[in-house]
């Protein structure tokens, strides 16, 4: 028996951005994620839609994104750019239910981790459209895949990422109840790797000392397995939460980034500032914190959300969206093509954290797509009782509660401001519950005139008639927390802020294995045009709000500013990095600066050390 979702989330149909949200997505489709299918060789010309280029996780990487894009934006174009390719992917199913494209020789050595991708991109594209064409197409793949998988078993990415398939199975059991999805489901646990061993015998205390890659350290492996065991215990029944939590508590400690993320270039790789974290990973774990949100029903995993939404994830794109990082660092003064010698990743290349169409290897160039789309649709979910916030961003659902059509929005400029307003209308009177997100990182909140804890759900159970406005105001504290480097970060609610660094973008134009990067989707090098070596010099931090500009992200629009003391000193500088703990001789006085919220920068520096008097 599946055991039923705490939280559960709403489609495209119901539930829509606005505000900040809404200009972010709009960012996105007129960016690199609007036309992948027109310029990039892998999604233009793939074997998926009968062409001669990559045939396995590409295109529907792009498309568990742009599905959700083109329906939330509404937006005819992208909508039937989207329906081209589930027709063309739909029309070259085999009869036997095999979906990918290669030959029947091929099929023994397909890693069928892109067969897992498939079916839950097919899903999202059922819940955006209904098509009744889905249901038929995932259920004839799975059991084709419940066949494939006893002869030929679980091998590389599909053994490493088994438990994404659990993510179709359950919502075609939730359609139909069938015996052979619970088996399919066991069968893929027994022959996929076991994560709850891993992290209960941790011995990945420290980053691989030759550098080796590794399935079981793969940062985006880790970051998607978040969810493996939360997901498996709607089978067993188990309440997994508290071990998730020791997981990530785990990558935290001894790998950990002053976003709430885990490093990994590509592999774990420590928790020096230099070491960098792969986009991919960033937007995997996002897609783990939602499905935690759904299943367990915890608070502390929108708090997790949140940390990526409004940090890492922005940081490593530019604020036009076409171009973006393989892998960012925490500081990151100027992003230049580094020697072998000279290069800090460890089995990434040097072009790695440069801003381009695909630095260093264009997985993240598919799946960077899914990040705001899937944060958007996870701001409000419904429960048994009602509706709750589950992510505090602006956004208008629109659905029915006990047969009563309800519209609740959000209004807010979080996290660039403290507070946010829900207005539920009722077209005629009806009672349900209304839980109001209020994150652990707030030191207070009041809710209307009532206090409210942080970090648990504020729950309103009341009879709803007409239109009312319910205010929630939080208490954020400013924090320089210190780092395992010895250095220290300031955090603000949600935020993580940095010493915004000039910056210089100089364009590179050309063509290499086939592929060109060309205006606007080129690569770049980034130079800093001002200094950028400082120290913490006080602990008093005074807020500025600004307005929000087209962009929500960029620098010289940045909604908030912190401004404190800071000193400048010395700061070695080689090859294209800074070193990982500077020297820190004191070179002036203090001077008064405003740092920026990290996911507005590209360079920055976030980890400094504190000089005391």
């Amino acid at each position: 028996m599946l055991q039923k979702l705490k939280k559960i989330p709403f489609t495209a149909n119901e539930l829509r951005p606005s505000g900040w949200l809404l200009r972010q997505l709009e960012i996105q489709a007129d960016g690199l994620s609007g036309h992948l299918d027109q310029i990039w060789p892998d999604i233009r010309d793939s074997r998926w839609i009968g062409g001669d280029k990559d045939g396995w996780e590409r295109v529907p990487y792009w498309l568990d994104g742009f599905i959700p894009l083109a329906w939330l934006l509404d937006r005819e174009d992208l909508k039937a750019r989207a329906k081209r390719y589930i027709d063309a992917i739909l029309a070259g199913q085999k009869e036997d239910g095999w979906i990918c494209p290669c030959s029947d020789e091929e099929r023994p050595r397909y890693d069928v981790w892109a067969a897992f991708l498939i079916c839950k991109v097919l899903v999202v594209y059922h819940d955006c459209t209904g098509d009744n064409r889905i249901e038929g197409a995932v259920s004839r793949t799975l059991r084709n895949l419940n066949r494939h998988i006893e002869g030929q078993t679980l091998f590389n990415w599909g053994q490493a990422r088994w438990f994404e398939c659990l993510i179709p199975i359950f919502w075609l059991y939730e359609r139909k109840p069938e015996r052979w999805l619970e088996d399919l489901a066991y069968k893929l646990r027994m022959e996929g790797i076991h994560y709850r061993d891993l992290f209960t015998d941790w011995r990945f205390e420290k980053p691989d000392e030759h550098g080796r890659w590794s399935y079981l350290t793969h940062v985006v492996n880790l970051a998607m397995a978040l969810k493996a065991e939360a997901l498996f215990s709607r089978l067993s029944g188990e309440d997994m939460n508290g071990f998730t939590k020791q997981a990530l508590g785990l990558l935290q400690r001894d790998h950990g980034m002053p976003t709430g993320h885990f490093t990994g270039d590509e592999c774990l790789s420590g928790t020096s500032p230099l070491q960098g974290s792969e986009l991919c990973s960033v937007v995997e774990a996002m897609y783990s914190y939602e499905h935690l949100i759904s299943i367990t029903g915890d608070s502390y995993w929108g708090d997790m959300l949140e940390r990526l939404a409004f940090n890492a994830l922005p940081a490593t794109t530019s604020p036009d969206m076409w171009t973006h990082q393989y892998d960012q660092m925490t500081n990151q003064p100027q992003c230049s093509r580094l020697s072998e010698e000279a290069n800090i990743f460890r089995t990434n290349s040097g072009e790695s954290h440069l801003f381009g169409l695909e630095p260093n290897f264009g997985c993240c160039t598919a799946n960077f797509n899914q990040g705001w789309p899937k944060f958007a649709l996870s701001t409000m979910m419904r429960t048994e009782d009602g509706i709750v916030v589950t992510a505090i961003a602006p956004s208008v659902l629109n659905t029915s509660v006990n047969g009563v059509p309800v519209r609740i929005e959000i209004r807010t400029l979080y996290p660039f401001r403290d507070s946010y307003e829900v207005l539920v209308e009722a077209t005629q009177p009806v009672t349900f519950a209304l839980r109001l997100r209020i994150p652990g990182f707030a030191s207070a909140a009041i809710v209307n005139d009532e206090e409210a804890t942080p970090g648990e759900d504020f729950c309103l159970v009341r009879r709803w008639e007409g239109t009312e406005t319910v205010a929630v105001h939080f208490g954020f504290e400013e924090e320089l927390l210190r780092r395992p480097s010895g250095m220290y970060c300031l955090n603000r609610g949600p935020l993580l802020f940095s010493v915004p660094v000039g910056e210089s973008w100089e364009k590179r134009e050309y063509t290499a294995a086939g592929v060109e990067r060309k205006f606007p989707w080129c690569d770049y090098e980034i130079f800093p045009t001002t200094p950028w070596n400082y120290a913490f010099s006080g602990q008093q931090w005074e807020p500025e709000f600004g307005e929000m500009g087209e962009c929500p992200f960029a620098p010289e629009t940045a909604p908030i500013r912190l401004s404190g003391l800071l000193t400048p000193i010395e700061w070695e500088f080689a090859d294209g990095l800074c070193a990982e703990i500077p020297s820190g001789t004191p070179l002036g006085t203090p001077v008064r600066m405003k740092l920026i919220p990290y996911g507005c920068t590209s360079l920055r520096m976030t980890e400094l050390p504190f000089l005391r008097k």
